[in-house]
């Protein structure tokens, strides 16, 4: 109850604060969207308050979700800033307000499916844990990163060293396809760009909970060298995803494995990592011309030429507000010519996996039906590079396949997804070698809700293939047996090899 009051008395006063300066505010779009603030708030206040833990997936969406549901449809209408190229609503606020009445049912939904998959069964022990084998997981790293790190350099050799792959990014930039000159080394860059998270692995094996790896500066060291190594392993091609998972993903090793960080730290690094977003985003539209421009400090002037502005970062890059409602605009006009994909978006997702080499025709993932639904039927034209490249979400994508009405029942399989790892974190023990990768299991529970299908999957085997198989490679599975006959207490248990 005190979350639930914390939850309405700031997102209330947040949006009193907005209607004093901005007048068009005053719009009946506000109370569901107040509504969808204080409904996930509740997490955010929990997470805020120490409640659940720090890396607690049902937290940190609650804090992604504050500003996704809440703050982003209101910075919309106060700067009058929205998706561009398309043939805009008459009142954007009006379809802000529908997609919120959408989001407040899928909510509730997500609340109740959550709640109730994370408390079923969260007594009971775990049936095997991973030990640390010490010796064979260091060996299969070290593996893992001469493999890696001499693929990363024949990428750099093979485009003319680190120059010429960065001139090769800057010649791609404001191409129809930007990656058009890395097509078909997606396997090629799992593995290679896999050395910064095997790296921290075995930094956090070796030094364990030993105290130089706890002291601050050792910590703070490792960070920005393991920033600076995300950066050369995939960074140069313009990804800001990324590097920021990957943060994550360090920190988290950092907090759950070496010594826990307070919220205060993590929160100064959210902070970090948006600045970061706005500047490396003039990488990813100038190239190595950026420097040029941080040099002259001419940001402001072209950041709106390039569309790399800081309110692009906050509502392009970390909601989709606009897009979600303009796609309910879309399918909701009584003359509309799109029809719903029906599944298509997943099933092309999965063709994914199929390298183009041996299914040169595999469907398109999601680009087809978005830019048909954005464009009108028949406005995708890949031979004249005629697609969308924009992201739809959960709900995006759910009303791409199968339109509005099935978007609160895409947050009742979220909750029940959330919860169910809730659970399972729950029962996690300390000295499980999985700990390593919770950070990245959790992050692609959060990233459910901000990108698509086929995003999830490619980054779900990019960035997870190598490392889990190593982790795994350097476990031993051991059975839980409880003492006594029974399976309660969780510290009174035994192990057994498999």
């Amino acid at each position: 109850m005190t979350s639930l009051l914390i939850s309405v008395l700031l997102c209330t006063l947040t949006a009193c604060a907005f209607l004093v300066v901005s007048p068009q505010i005053a719009h009946w779009f506000v109370i569901p969207v107040l509504a969808c603030g204080i409904l996930i708030g509740c997490d955010a206040a929990d997470w805020g308050r120490g409640r659940v833990s720090l890396f607690d997936p049902a937290g940190i969406i609650g804090v992604i979700g504050v500003h996704f549901f809440f703050l982003a449809p209101l910075l919309h209408v106060t700067w009058d800033s929205w998706m561009t190229f398309v043939e805009p609503p008459r009142d954007w606020r009006d379809w802000l307000g529908w997609m919120a009445l959408v989001n407040v049912a899928g909510l509730v939904l997500y609340r109740v499916a959550r709640e109730r998959a994370a408390q079923s069964g969260c007594d009971t022990l775990p049936d095997t844990i991973w030990r640390l084998d010490k010796a064979r997981l260091l060996f299969a790293a070290g593996c893992g990163l001469l493999v890696s790190g001499a693929l990363q350099c024949w990428v750099y050799a093979i485009h003319g060293g680190i120059s010429g792959y960065v001139g090769v990014v800057t010649r791609s930039i404001g191409a129809p396809s930007p990656q058009g000159a890395f097509v078909g080394m997606g396997w090629i860059f799992t593995v290679s760009e896999s050395f910064p998270i095997l790296a921290m692995i075995v930094f956090a094996v070796w030094a364990g909970r030993t105290k130089v790896g706890r002291t601050w500066m050792v910590v703070i060291l490792v960070l920005l060298g393991y920033f600076v190594l995300k950066v050369f392993f995939g960074g140069l091609r313009g990804s800001r995803s990324h590097i920021i998972w990957g943060m994550f993903w360090a920190v988290g090793i950092i907090h759950l494995w070496i010594r826990p960080l307070s919220r205060k730290f993590v929160l100064a690094g959210i902070g970090l990592l948006v600045g970061f977003m706005y500047l490396y985003g003039f990488y990813k539209g100038l190239g190595s011309d950026a420097l040029a421009v941080y040099r002259a400090g001419e940001l402001d002037e072209i950041s709106q030429g390039i569309d790399r502005t800081f309110e692009g970062v906050l509502l392009e890059d970390l909601a989709r507000a606009d897009v979600q409602a303009f796609l309910l605009h879309q399918v909701s006009r009584p003359d509309r010519d799109y029809d719903y994909a029906w599944g298509r978006t997943y099933l092309g997702s999965i063709a994914l996996l199929i390298p183009r080499q041996f299914w040169p025709e595999r469907p398109p993932p999601k680009v087809k039906e978005g830019t048909e639904a954005l464009f009108g039927a028949g406005s995708y034209d890949e031979a004249e590079d005629f697609v969308s490249s924009k992201l739809y979400g959960l709900a995006g994508e759910t009303m791409l396949n199968f339109g509005p009405v099935a978007v609160p029942f895409a947050y009742l399989l979220f909750g029940l997804l959330v919860g169910r790892l809730q659970r399972s974190l729950s029962r996690l023990r300390d000295d499980d070698v999985r700990v390593l990768l919770l950070p990245f299991i959790v992050n692609m529970c959060f990233s459910v809700l901000l990108v698509d299908s086929d995003n999830l999957l490619v980054n779900f085997i990019k960035d997870g293939l190598v490392p889990v198989t190593v982790v795994l490679c350097g476990s031993r599975l051991l059975r839980v047996v409880a003492r006594g006959g029974s399976p309660e207490p969780r510290r009174d248990v035994a192990v057994t090899p498999l």
